[in-house]
């Protein structure tokens, strides 16, 4: 296994604010330290910082903290719509989201949080989102059948349930196939397909999972 301090262990920059979308931010947490990546979680309220439905994350610094941007791989923005607004409106959050895609770092974001990265202008034309808010963004380059969308090098996806399979396909795009192979057959996901498909042409049935 690699060193936490392994100067060749990826690693990935989460910022939080109040109101995150818990389901999100656990998932994308646990499942890129399952592939032992090297996570921090950067918040810019205060250090234990509570969720869209009170729980409680206890981040590793504020993001005024983070002096050297250099060593990230990536960042991403977990969702939730108190978090997302909070993002978007954050001078820090922006100049660090610009930075990091301007020294051609990977950009991920789910659920609401793509109109955050709309706001500091380094969203690509094609994305998704939770639905509705590709109204605030651009409609027309929305991509409504597409779970989790890669352009180039920013990743979005929709929402809570599809939080596995963006942090998996994080997971890939960082440490390749095999691994993604591990840690997904290691969470018992390899049928995570054939339950994304059901669920979105009988939507219906979601409600057997909510």
């Amino acid at each position: 296994k690699k060193n936490i301090k392994d100067k060749n262990m990826k690693k990935v920059l989460i910022i939080l604010s109040t109101g995150f979308e818990e389901i999100e931010a656990v998932s994308i947490i646990d499942i890129l330290r399952r592939a032992e990546i090297d996570v921090a979680v950067a918040t810019i309220n205060e250090l234990l910082t509570k969720g869209a439905h009170s729980m409680l994350i206890q981040a590793d610094k504020k993001l005024e903290e983070i002096e050297n941007l250099d060593v990230f791989d990536m960042v991403v923005l977990p969702g939730g719509g108190e978090n997302t607004q909070n993002l978007a409106d954050s001078s820090l959050v922006k100049q660090t989201l610009k930075q990091m895609k301007d020294k051609g770092k990977y950009v991920g974001a789910i659920c609401a949080a793509p109109y955050a990265l709309h706001k500091a202008d380094v969203l690509n034309d094609k994305y998704t989102c939770y639905p509705s808010f590709e109204e605030k963004i651009d409609s027309s380059t929305y991509t409504k059948e597409e779970l989790v969308v890669i352009d180039d090098k920013v990743i979005t996806s929709q929402g809570p349930a599809t939080a596995m399979k963006f942090a998996l396909e994080l997971v890939k795009i960082l440490e390749g196939e095999k691994i993604y192979t591990d840690v997904k057959n290691g969470l018992l996901a390899t049928n995570l397909q054939s339950f994304y498909r059901f669920a979105h042409f009988f939507p219906k049935n979601l409600k057997n999972y909510e």
